[in-house]
């Protein structure tokens, strides 16, 4: 029987369906958009999330506010997305909600820094952004003004990951990120660098252990212990930390305080793991940070370098 199939058609055959084949398995494309990207990042909270986030949340804050206080939360991102972006959000919308400390709205567009916007708010929180771009330097300028004429700063975990394009806006940060030696599937020890700081009192005057990610600090870009004073860091007398790195035993700091011309700065690396977003220790800290950066909490910034050495709370044996 004659084969109706010319031979061109026989050969060129297998090479069509191997392409189809290839075009029906290809990755879909990668999201470009940040909407897109946001999208395929973050789930909606279930309500017993939200419960677990609401009971780490104090009573009541550990400073009375002076005067109305409402604060910008700003989570866009340039670069990696953290998964427990949407967390934080709610965790700072249940600390304003449950405390009455503050007011708090929320912003994915670099729009909102202008002058004439943040005069509305007391202080900016950075939730975890990465590689922030301003779309022209008056939104940077605004940003810097407002802080340094006397608002406040508040930074979550990948706030330090965030303004290499802008060194002066990073310099106010204290440092950027590089790398995270101790990774989030991992429980490190950490230390009191100043037990009886104010803004340490959520851990009751003791080290402890907790499952986060931390990152270390490009040395050319952390502004050290001569600006900062440092509360928290990881406990290197831990081998469990301490051997993570190839260099020795050193200082990485997680939490610290400065000001920064008249405004006040603070920074915590926690908050990579949702998580850490119902531990009341982290969350009452974050909300000591939060009274202390809108000038309702006093707490002394002098940096670490310029006092008399006091001895740390380390981490208990484990």
């Amino acid at each position: 029987m004659n084969d109706p199939m010319p031979n061109s058609a026989r050969l060129l055959a297998p090479l069509l369906l191997s392409s189809t084949f290839l075009l029906s398995v290809a990755p879909a494309q990668e999201p470009t958009s940040w909407e897109q990207q946001k999208a395929e990042r973050f789930q909606p909270l279930d309500d017993q999330t939200k419960e677990r986030i609401a009971a780490a949340v104090p009573e009541s804050p550990a400073a009375k506010p002076s005067q109305d206080r409402r604060i910008l939360v700003f989570y866009r991102c340039e670069g990696f997305i953290h998964s427990s972006i949407p967390h934080a959000n709610e965790c700072v919308r249940a600390l304003a909600e449950k405390t009455g400390a503050f007011e708090v709205d929320f912003a994915d567009t670099y729009d909102v820094f202008s002058d004439e916007n943040l005069a509305k708010y007391d202080a900016i929180l950075l939730n975890n952004t990465t590689k922030m771009q301003f779309q022209d330097p008056a939104q940077q300028n605004a940003m810097m003004d407002f802080i340094a004429e006397g608002n406040g700063l508040i930074g979550i975990h990948a706030a330090s990951d965030n303004f290499n394009r802008y060194p002066e806006c990073l310099a106010m940060v204290g440092g950027t990120f590089a790398g995270h030696p101790w990774g989030a599937g991992g429980t490190w020890a950490f230390k009191l660098d100043d037990p009886n700081h104010v803004l340490n009192q959520a851990f009751g005057g003791k080290g402890f252990w907790h499952q986060d990610e931390i990152y270390q600090y490009a040395p050319d870009s952390y502004v050290g212990p001569e600006v900062l004073r440092v509360l928290v860091s990881l406990d290197m007398s831990q081998a469990a930390v301490s051997e993570r790195i190839d260099d020795g035993p050193r200082e990485v700091p997680v939490s610290w305080i400065r000001t920064a011309g008249d405004g006040r700065v603070f920074y915590t690396n926690f908050g990579h793991r949702e998580e850490t977003y119902q531990q009341p220790p982290i969350v009452k800290h974050l909300l000591d940070g939060i009274q202390y950066a809108l000038g309702d909490l006093e707490a002394d910034a002098t940096p670490t370098a310029k006092l008399q050495p006091t001895d740390p709370a380390p981490a208990p044996q484990r």
